[in-house]
């Protein structure tokens, strides 16, 4: 009988394991392991350090345009489309996004609020909390948690964010919603309220926020919240230029105008023309100016974004993506949008002028025409930022490769244009890309 096997000394076993841990190992862990990274971080999920890193003043000047991306803490993605997409909502996820995005430079980003399924998104997860879980995976990143008066009181929301503030240092910021699904209140009870209402109600949580987060013993009379003496304590973190948390605030109406004029710190913008970016943040800028705040309003804008090596592959992907909507999600979304801006005076209201198309991405992302190259989508976001655009807050199709292409292409160039000077110049910028914004007219046959 043949002798048995004699036992594996320690120095065969560490081989072997060495031999399957690089067999399991992705191969972006790999490439980690082979430049002295430890590639346990892949393994645990945690980006910190096997891919692309901005360098450490990437974000340095002070009039650099910000970048922030939609975390989709909502199932279905950012696009209303059949077509695959390499996107999760969960947890694990989007922490893993949240540490690429800020480790390639992106300094916001933006958590979702949905109280039930619809049109696409079949599972959501809570915003204040799912922006406090990635605040605590984060060192810089500041996430702005969207809140949606009727659902939430003010009371609960000062309290609720000025605590996370204290928790990380002063990186929380809340972009309140007016509302557009009227399935979402009336189904937990909520009042609908006409459009110039929500906006009215809006305003009145906005000062609510603000007053509660900078004084003592707040009172406030309002027609839908009232406050005797409310003290809170901790207020949230006291920075320079930032007394309290910002707020963001969004819309197309006069009513969302003079609510982001009066009361918001940024206000929001879907994808528009040329000449509506221009017409909007002229109108917003001098309804500001009217009530002395025309140097404390910002802007931000949509824009879903496609990088690729040519203009025809990033197009092509573009035409797949609308070409494989999903019809019957995107018309129930068209309808209760329109339904909900309809009552607007001046027709004006968000998603009025949209086209089933641009439907496929919820804010009109695909009119940003942040579309192309890199060098194509670095002199759009360089022409919106002299428009007077600081923030531009982008989605993707595939959120586990797009984030970090996108802060290993095109951020950087922005950055090295922008110390060129690039990007302050309006009428350079327009002559440079402008013709792609601008609202083509339809001569009729």
């Amino acid at each position: 009988m043949a002798q048995a096997n004699a036992p594996f000394t320690e120095a065969q076993l560490q081989a072997i394991a060495a031999i399957v841990q690089q067999a399991v190992l992705p191969l972006r862990s790999r490439a980690a392991l082979a430049n002295g990274i430890d590639g346990e971080t892949e393994i645990n999920g945690l980006h910190n350090g096997y891919h692309y890193r901005a360098p450490e003043d990437i974000n340095d000047a002070p009039d650099r345009v910000k970048f922030a991306y939609w975390v989709p803490n909502v199932s279905g993605g950012l696009v209303i489309s059949k077509i695959p997409q390499r996107t999760k909502w969960d947890y694990e996820s989007n922490v893993r996004y949240a540490q690429t995005a800020e480790n390639v430079g992106f300094e916001f980003a933006l958590s979702q609020i949905r109280f039930m399924a619809g049109y696409g998104a079949e599972n959501q997860h809570e915003s204040v909390s799912f922006s406090q879980a990635l605040l605590h995976n984060t060192k810089k990143l500041n996430v702005i948690a969207a809140l949606l008066p009727g659902p939430w009181n003010p009371a609960i929301a000062a309290k609720q964010i000025a605590s996370i503030d204290n928790y990380t240092n002063g990186r929380i910021s809340v972009n309140v919603v007016s509302g557009w699904f009227k399935a979402e209140f009336t189904s937990i009870g909520q009042w609908w309220l006409e459009h110039a209402e929500r906006y009215r109600r809006s305003r009145e949580f906005i000062e609510c926020l603000r007053g509660i987060w900078t004084t003592d013993k707040f009172t406030y009379k309002g027609d839908f919240y009232q406050f005797h003496d409310y003290p809170l304590s901790p207020k949230p973190v006291a920075k320079p230029g930032r007394p309290h948390p910002l707020i963001f605030q969004g819309g197309n109406s006069s009513d969302a105008r003079d609510n982001g004029a009066q009361v918001s710190d940024y206000y929001f913008m879907n994808g528009n023309t040329l000449e509506g970016f221009q017409e909007q943040i002229a109108d917003v800028r001098a309804r500001a100016k009217k009530v002395g705040r025309e140097n404390d309003i910002k802007f931000a804008v949509n824009g879903f974004c496609i990088v690729k090596e040519t203009e025809a592959e990033a197009i092509q992907l573009l035409s797949e993506i609308q070409g494989k909507a999903d019809k019957e999600a995107v018309n129930a979304f068209g309808d209760a949008v329109k339904q909900a801006g309809s009552s607007t005076a001046n027709k004006k209201g968000m998603w009025a002028d949209s086209k089933f198309e641009d439907l496929v991405q919820y804010n009109d992302g695909f009119k940003t025409k942040l579309i192309g190259t890199k060098e194509q989508v670095t002199d759009r976001i360089l022409l919106l930022k002299s428009l007077g655009i600081d923030i531009i807050l982008l989605a993707f199709l595939h959120y586990e490769d797009d984030i970090e292409n996108f802060g290993e292409q095109v951020l950087p160039l922005v950055r090295k244009l922008e110390k060129e000077g690039r990007g302050k110049d309006s009428e350079d910028e327009i002559k440079r890309t402008g013709d792609v914004y601008r609202a083509r007219k339809v001569e009729s046959v």
